[in-house]
This record gives structure tokens, sequence and C-alpha cells, in this order.
């Protein structure tokens, strides 16, 4: 037994060294200053995706692990929905196919981006009410809603966004001995019947991936579990959180409109205002606007005082790390 544990602390710490080298080579190797923190965003991506992937193969409290996101979500932001979570890394991987295939991405509208953004909110709504109509909730039911099973089950679509598509469980499909899935697919299968299982799986498959390759970012428009820091941010007692912050200093920006036409999900707040915190609940913290910006300094990521990332002027080839 004890040799197993030690086996185990020992497999985690190669795991930990590989992590810790790769993030050291993109840091070091890469000189592209347009191209490091995508780089570096798509490597956490992965190595998270594969950590979502062990951590389901244990009996989870569900509970604890929307909890566990939410209050990340509080402190860092939407950290999770731009650097960890697998459905955002997989609408990141359509962009690069989209790229590759020279197809050029769609630009919503404004107001239909800010709509979907609002849509969140109902959505999330509804899905917090439907335990009340799927059974009867009892005071004993609490360990129910730990796994969210019996009426607490239509919580599990907020987690949906973190299905792998390898999954430790039987998946929707069956290649070569591996289980397949895609986000939200137990629950299309959960909440459809008969021949409608295929086709609701398949139809959502198809717009998502679709609706990835000509949109950017399309799910994060409207995804329900990425409302937590818009609804933060109304709170009073929340207005101290999240402690990461984009910071913009008005004097050094020229409105070169870079940060606007870069932003995945089309957040126009960075560009618009003045200056100072331009932080919003549409951001999903990839930091893409601080990697293209051309002015030193114009863009920070901070937390609290510190600066954690500020961009760089990649315009002079002289400046080039």
């Amino acid at each position: 037994m004890a040799l197993e544990i030690i086996g185990d602390v020992l497999v985690w710490m190669m795991a930990a060294g590989l992590v810790l080298a790769g993030l050291l080579v993109i840091l070091i190797w890469i000189k592209d200053k347009t191209k490091r923190i995508s780089l570096l965003r798509i490597f956490v991506q992965v190595v998270s995706v594969i950590g979502i992937f062990y951590l389901f193969t244990m009996v989870l409290w569900l509970f604890v692990v929307f909890v566990v996101i939410v209050a990340l979500t509080i402190v860092l932001g939407k950290f999770f929905c731009g650097w960890i979570c697998p459905f955002g890394l997989y609408m990141d991987v359509f962009s690069h196919v989209r790229k590759a295939l020279k197809i050029r991405y769609r630009i919503l509208p404004d107001k239909l981006n800010r709509s979907l953004n609002v849509l969140r909110y109902a959505i999330l709504a509804v899905i917090l009410m439907l335990p009340f109509f799927s059974g009867p909730i009892y005071l004993e039911s609490w360990l129910l809603a730990m796994f969210f099973s019996g009426p607490f089950k239509p919580l599990n679509i907020l987690l949906g966004p973190l299905e792998p598509l390898i999954v430790p469980w039987s998946g929707y499909f069956e290649f070569n001995g591996l289980s397949l899935s895609y986000p939200y697919t137990r629950d299309l299968i959960f909440y459809s019947s008969g021949i409608f299982i295929q086709i609701n799986v398949i139809i959502f498959i198809a717009l998502t991936v679709v609706g990835s390759l000509l949109v950017r970012r399309v799910w994060c428009r409207f995804c329900p579990l990425g409302i937590t820091l818009a609804v933060g941010n109304k709170l009073r007692g929340f207005r101290w959180a999240p402690v990461l912050h984009l910071n913009k200093e008005e004097e050094k920006c020229t409105k070169c409109g870079i940060c606007k036409r870069d932003c995945p999900t089309q957040v126009t707040e960075v560009y618009e205002r003045k200056g100072g915190n331009v932080t919003t609940s549409m951001c999903v913290h990839c930091f893409r606007c601080v990697e293209m910006c051309p002015y030193e300094s114009c863009l920070k990521v901070t937390a609290g005082r510190k600066t954690l990332l500020k961009s760089r002027n990649w315009l002079e080839p002289s400046k080039i790390e």
C-alpha cells in the first residue's frame, strides 16, 4: 500500500514537472509576442482537460465542483472560461481549423451580441428552477443535491462545458475502444427519447461546430456557467471581487481598434472606455487584447496592485525579446 502511494506521488510529481517544463519552454523560446500568450493559454487548456478527465474518474460531489468553479470565478473573474474550460478549448481549436481552411469569421452585430449575453440570465434562471419541477424535494435529499441526482439532476447542465471528448464512462460514441462524448451530450440524451436522442445530439454538435467555425467563441456568448462574474459585479457585497483586472492607460491608447478587432467575444468596452479598470462580464480573460496591443503598457492584467501581464511594443524589431 505504501509503495502504491509513493508511486502515485512520483507520477504526480513527474506530471507537474512536465507541465512546468512546458510552461518554461513557451515563455523562454517563443519570441513572437503576438503568439506567446495564446500558445501558453492553449497549453494550460490542454493540461486542464487532461486533469478534468482524471477528476471525473473519481466519485465526485458535483455540487462541490460547481461551487469551486463559482468561487474561482468570483476571485479571478472568468479566468476559468478563458484558460480552463474544455468547451472553450474545443472552440479555440475550431477557430484554428477555420484559419487553416482560410474561412473568414463572422462579426455579430453588437446589439445581438449583448442580447445573447443577457440571455444567459434567463437560461440560468430556468436551470435553477428545474429541480422544483423534477420531483419532490425533502430536507434529507441534500445528499442527492451533492451528486446532482434525483430532482437535482437538471443542475448537471451547469457543468456541461466540462465534459471531455474522451470520457472515463460509457460515452455516446465508441471508437477503437475509446468512449467519446461532447459537451452537454449526456444532458441531451437524458432529456430526449427514441429517435430524438440521436437527432438532438447530432443537431447540437453540428450547430456548435459550424457556429464555432463561423463565430469565435460562439457558445461563450450565452453560456449559463459564465455569468457568475456578471452577477458578482451587480451584487454590492461582491464589488471587491474579482481580484484579477484588465486595466487601460488612456494616454497611451491611440484608438487603433486592435483590441476590439481581435477579441474573440467581441468585447468593445476595452476600446470604448477611457481608462482604468475595463473588465466586463463578457470578457473571458483570454488576454488576446493585451497580447495584440502594440503600445507599451497600455493594457495591463493586474491582481491587486501587482501587474501580472502588460502589452508590449511588438511593432519595433529592436524591442523583440
